[in-house]
């Protein structure tokens, strides 16, 4: 039976969120879009009201909430400053290969101490050379005695100049493509770990963004995630638990956009009349809650799946690919609709249209979910007709 009702659970923690949101993230949004300063203070409040670090288990000290009970907290936050709530969530990221194919005492060692105190991991994969191809990892790894010697660049890690931990991808020296790939985790004071400086970026200027060089990086062994060389797996899984959430990113900040042009055009007047009198304004923000009502369902599904142990790579895949094509149509739209006055920094929407953007490019492009989604259609999918159309 299919029921759409939130539990009293996820009501509570809708609303802890909103209200977060709106007291501590909103006052000071323009304030670090504008210094592009690490919001640690806000962070700080975050961790100290339980809405960081969502889906760690009971076991490590975390609260244990599920993938969509992240994604109802993620879109209230990221309605009110989406570079601040990459930065909150990104613990949520670099945990995730730890979940999945971390032992209990890696768990243990690297996840109960952000339990504790506020402390950052970063989740590192993309490189200069490569971003979505996960298999074209260049950042080589051998195994010497009882330990694992890395060496490369990793490029857009978030939060890395502020972490204690990195949950870090490589490739065992002498493989290629997916066979040799190995998850790592590394404690950021190793020596060799080089942290660049923040990278100055269109939009989330608020999240702490750096080049982390590794040169003969070495860590014990057992910083090794499941088994070396067989990490691919890891990776996948790992993208396809946090694509859910980077839907509800793009919901969140779309709801905001939308909200923004409806309280411009209700106000706005030009030829005599209030612009929302418009029916091309109205069919616009008509349009807005179509999509923005399409994505949260699509990103409710592929959480739901994550959290029930089923395959969500495809639902996945087609929740990222959905909200954040049409959350970035939806910040355009709005702010089309403040005209002038939304192509300067008056007003927030032309923020919101920055950091838009990066929904579409990051954990895998829009084009890349599409390759994902017809590879299976072509591969995998059991058409209904096939007989009719062999």
């Amino acid at each position: 039976m299919i029921d759409f009702r939130l539990s009293e659970d996820q009501k509570k923690l809708q609303m802890k969120a909103r209200e977060f949101a709106i007291k501590e993230i909103i006052p000071v949004s323009r304030k670090y879009d504008q210094s592009g300063e690490f919001p640690r203070d806000v962070l700080q409040k975050a961790f100290d009201q339980g809405l960081m670090n969502t889906i760690f288990p009971e076991s490590i000290g975390g609260p244990g909430l599920g993938i969509l009970d992240n994604c109802l907290l993620v879109e209230e936050i990221a309605a009110a400053d989406p570079g601040i709530t990459t930065s909150l969530f990104d613990n949520c990221l670099g945990a995730e290969p730890i979940l999945i194919g971390g032992t209990v005492e890696q768990k243990d060692t690297f996840l109960r101490p952000l339990t504790e105190e506020l402390k950052f991991i970063a989740f590192a994969t993309s490189e200069p050379g490569m971003g979505s191809d996960v298999a074209g990892i260049a950042t080589t790894a051998r195994l010497e005695g009882d330990e694992i010697v890395l060496n490369g660049r990793k490029m857009w890690i978030t939060n890395g100049g502020v972490a204690t931990f990195m949950s870090t991808f490589c490739r065992l020296e002498g493989t290629k493509r997916h066979h040799g790939i190995t998850g790592v985790v590394i404690p950021m004071d190793t020596e060799g770990v080089r942290v660049g400086k923040p990278i100055p970026k269109m939009g989330h200027k608020a999240s702490n963004t750096v080049m982390v060089r590794l040169d003969e990086v070495r860590v014990p062994k057992e910083n090794i995630l499941g088994e070396s060389g067989k990490g691919f797996p890891i990776a996948m899984q790992t993208f396809a638990h946090t694509r859910p959430t980077i839907g509800a990113f793009a919901c969140g900040m779309a709801r905001a956009s939308m909200e923004y042009a409806i309280a411009y055009a209700k106000r706005r007047e030009a030829f005599e009349d209030k612009i929302g009198n418009f029916q091309s304004i109205q069919f616009m923000i008509a349009e807005m809650k179509i999509n923005l009502d399409a994505a949260r369902l699509l990103t409710w599904k592929a959480a739901w799946d994550a959290d029930h142990g089923r395959d969500n790579t495809i639902s996945a895949s087609i929740a990222k690919a959905f909200a954040a094509d049409y959350g970035m149509k939806t910040a355009s739209d709005a702010l089309q609709i403040f005209g002038g006055f939304g192509y300067t920094t008056n007003y927030l929407i032309e923020k919101l249209f920055r950091d838009a953007k990066l929904y579409q490019i990051y954990e895998g492009t829009s084009q890349i979910q599409r390759m994902i989604i017809s590879r299976y259609l072509l591969t995998k999918y059991v058409p209904i007709f096939d007989k009719t159309f062999s």
